[in-house]
């Protein structure tokens, strides 16, 4: 069966042929946005009778989809991709692409246009709508699947949560006439860009805010060729007034600051309702240093548009900017969130086998793909909340993290109990109120009290009465029902007796160092006990939050117990989800201060400080989120010692070498993440992380120093092929910095 494989194309292998295309008619009225990426199913013969005929199918990006011939032509190419296994003096029976279906969802329409290929034969292109009923295709539908299928390529070029097995991913865009024909289509679509849908974090997706916006941003920000956006976008602003605000972005981003302001005052007299237009507006001042200014116009987007998340993440933003941080832990909580709902994809097709071709001219400097010690990380680090966050909770955690980063966590608890009702006050009002009802109770019947003490009682909601002497007993002070969610609060007098006494509480947990148990006690008894204290190594603490009152309460204070000394009136209810996200910062916090505390251990004694690859790769993702930018450059780094088969390290060390301008290591990391995209079957130029990082190098020191620095590497030619392909893109586009 190894002939019936082609030789460089993933492909997974039905069990009963056309299962794929019929999963995916059943799955097109799940789909809600792009859609999933094209599917080509194909079936091979050998002509032989009693032969049984195979089918396969992949998932395939950036093929051109304006036309039925040019669909045919692609499943034409796959006939010469063949293995050809068979030797001179041996004629084996040879496997050929009998029929092909080529399928591309619509987004704007919602339908599948299809291309059957006949070989030999003729080619069939009908549309198939939500309920499985073929229609005829028509120029109007081309089109729109034409603009779909390349945002689909744009848009979702390096998105992570967007991997499929056997999924190849070819360059939407190669030729400049391409290019013109993609603007040419975007121009007439643009007034229908908002059925595509939006960004998660969009809630209602309109002209200026959705898919078909954000890619024409993406591909022509990525490379800073705002010229072409804003030729768009000047033609468009004169039916559409809201384009204005994108338009006044693209000529900010040509350094044209004169003209996008200029624009910008005109739009605002015929649209200053539009929230996109203050949040231009806004972080241009916020640019040049006008926080205060860009806050008042960030108010007004949230009085605009107060149903949108990206308003109040703007009003944020700035609170934390101009260090006003109760106002943005109140505005952080006012935000709307909304239900993140993934991105679409088919439904699972059971298969008989799978084919993976490995390609071996880029594998060479990539380690085994195999599964190793280095692929298991201690349950503590996988257990981790934050990498699960989606959408707008992922952004608001963002805000969260940013916050702690500004004013450390203990000042962070201080601000979120003087702006939220917590729990504690929450039950000590109550039982306030519940006390003097009690009370009064009792004189209007002229009971008395058993014991002439109830004065002094504090009556729980479940009925029980604890007298204030054993309030006060400090030895009596147990954990109650709901110290799982409120936590332990410390009280401040008694660090120094907590900080002699974490030897015998263990309130450190230990993190799996390494496989030898004489080393964990060693560092267990050096941080608890008094090694710590000779080394110089203060134990960590994180206090665990207590719980804010959720929202979903409907219990208020009454006005009686209103007239008590204590109020919290001038404070606001926490939402369950800000509660539950301050949840997930402690776990984060807690994790990272305990692996910061064992490396300065590990230093202070000389020792080798040892995690597998999986784990330094999760610790350098939670500095990245905690905003520790140089100690998760180092995890990333010791990630690359390891034998671990991953991506994502090279990927973060290659944004931060270019961030910082060092052309030597930026070109290292490109050539490890370009060998491991390309093992992955993505063969595009752009958009990708590579070529923005390349971009960004080219506009200090032109894309000539690049191409020069990666001959004198000496790289295999497969290897420099590949490499070149991605300047190659910046001298036809005419990319900054293409020309010295």
């Amino acid at each position: 069966m190894a002939d019936a494989s082609f030789k460089d194309v993933p492909e997974l292998y039905e069990v009963e042929v056309g299962e794929a295309l019929t999963a995916r008619t059943e799955s097109l009225a799940t789909f809600r946005e792009l859609g999933p990426p094209d599917l080509c199913h194909v079936v091979k013969s050998t002509g032989r009778t009693g032969q049984r005929d195979l089918s396969s199918f992949h998932f395939v990006s950036g093929v051109d989809a304006s036309s039925s011939a040019s669909l045919a032509a692609y499943i034409n190419s796959l006939t010469y991709a063949f293995e050809d296994n068979s030797a001179w003096f041996s004629k084996g029976s040879t496997w050929k692409v009998r029929n092909g279906c080529y399928c591309c969802f619509n987004a704007f329409s919602r339908v599948d246009i299809r291309v059957d290929v006949k070989i030999p034969g003729g080619v069939h292109a009908y549309v198939v709508d939500l309920r499985g009923e073929r229609h005829e295709a028509t120029p109007e539908i081309w089109q729109e699947t034409y603009v779909s299928a390349l945002l689909r390529a744009i848009v979702y070029s390096d998105d992570p949560t967007y991997g499929l097995d056997a999924y190849r991913k070819l360059d939407p865009i190669t030729t400049v006439e391409g290019e013109l024909r993609f603007l040419q289509a975007a121009e007439a679509l643009f007034v229908k860009g908002w059925q595509v849908g939006s960004d998660p974090e969009i809630q209602v997706a309109t002209v200026v805010s959705n898919h078909l916006t954000a890619g024409l941003m993406k591909y022509f920000g990525g490379s800073g060729r705002f010229q072409q956006a804003a030729n768009l976008f000047e033609k468009l602003s004169a039916r559409e007034p809201e384009v204005a605000s994108l338009l006044a972005k693209s000529y900010i981003g040509m350094n044209e600051e004169v003209k996008a302001v200029q624009i910008m005052s005109a739009a605002m007299k015929h649209t200053p309702h539009s929230y996109p237009l203050l949040h231009v507006q806004s972080d241009f001042l916020r640019a040049r240093g006008k926080a205060d200014w860009a806050l008042k116009l960030a108010k007004q987007a949230v009085n605009c548009a107060p149903s949108e998340f990206v308003t109040w993440e703007k009003l944020t933003e700035l609170y934390i900017e101009t260090k006003d941080y109760e106002s943005a832990l109140l505005t952080l909580n006012s935000c709307p969130m909304f239900t993140y709902n993934g991105r679409d994809a088919h439904h699972t097709v059971p298969t008989s086998r799978v084919h993976l071709p490995f390609k071996r001219q880029i594998g060479d400097i990539l380690p085994e793909k195999v599964k190793t010690e280095d692929d298991e990380a201690d349950p503590a680090l996988l257990r981790l909340p934050a990498p699960g966050l989606r959408g707008t909770w992922a952004r608001a955690y963002t805000l969260l993290t940013r916050l702690v980063s500004e004013i450390g966590w203990d000042e962070l608890l201080k601000t979120r109990s003087s702006v939220f009702v917590m729990e504690e006050e929450y039950r000590m009002q109550k039982s306030h109120a519940d006390l003097r009802s009690a009370t009064l109770n009792q004189s209007a019947t002229g009971v008395p009290a058993p014991d002439g003490n109830a004065g002094t009682a504090v009556i729980h909601e479940d009925g029980t009465v604890v007298r204030s002497s054993t309030m006060a007993d400090p030895t009596t002070l147990g954990a109650d029902d709901d110290a799982s969610t409120r936590g332990v609060h410390s009280p401040q007098e008694s660090n120094e007796s907590d900080t002699q006494g974490l030897g015998a509480s263990n309130d450190i947990p230990i993190i799996r160092v390494s496989s030898e148990s004489d080393t964990e006690r060693e560092l267990a008894a050096a941080v608890n006990g008094k090694g710590a204290e000779e080394n110089g190594i203060i134990s960590p603490t994180i206090e665990k939050p207590m719980s804010a009152v959720a929202n979903e309460e409907p219990e208020t204070p009454s006005p009686r117990a209103s007239q008590d000394t204590f109020s919290f009136t001038n404070k606001r209810l926490c939402e369950r989800w800000l509660d539950n996200l301050f949840m997930v910062l402690y776990e984060d916090l807690r994790v990272w201060t305990i692996f910061r505390a064992e490396v300065a251990h590990f230093k202070t004694q000389h020792v080798a400080y040892r995690k597998t690859g999986l784990e330094w790769e999760i610790l350098g993702e939670l500095g990245l989120r905690l905003h520790h930018k140089e100690e998760a450059k180092e995890a990333f780094q010791r990630c690359l010692e390891t034998s671990r088969y991953s991506q994502k390290p090279w990927a973060k060390l290659l944004e931060t070498y270019a961030e910082e301008g060092d052309i030597t290591r930026t070109i290292q990391a490109a050539i490890r993440v370009a060998a491991y995209q390309y093992a992955d079957y993505t063969e595009m130029a752009y958009p990708t992380t590579i070529a923005r990082a390349f971009f960004k190098l080219g506009q200090i020191h032109g894309l000539a120093k690049i191409s020069f620095t990666l001959i004198s590497m000496g790289l295999p030619d497969p290897i420099l092929k590949i490499m070149d392909g991605y300047l190659q893109y910046g001298k036809t586009f005419k990319v900054e910095g293409y020309d010295f």
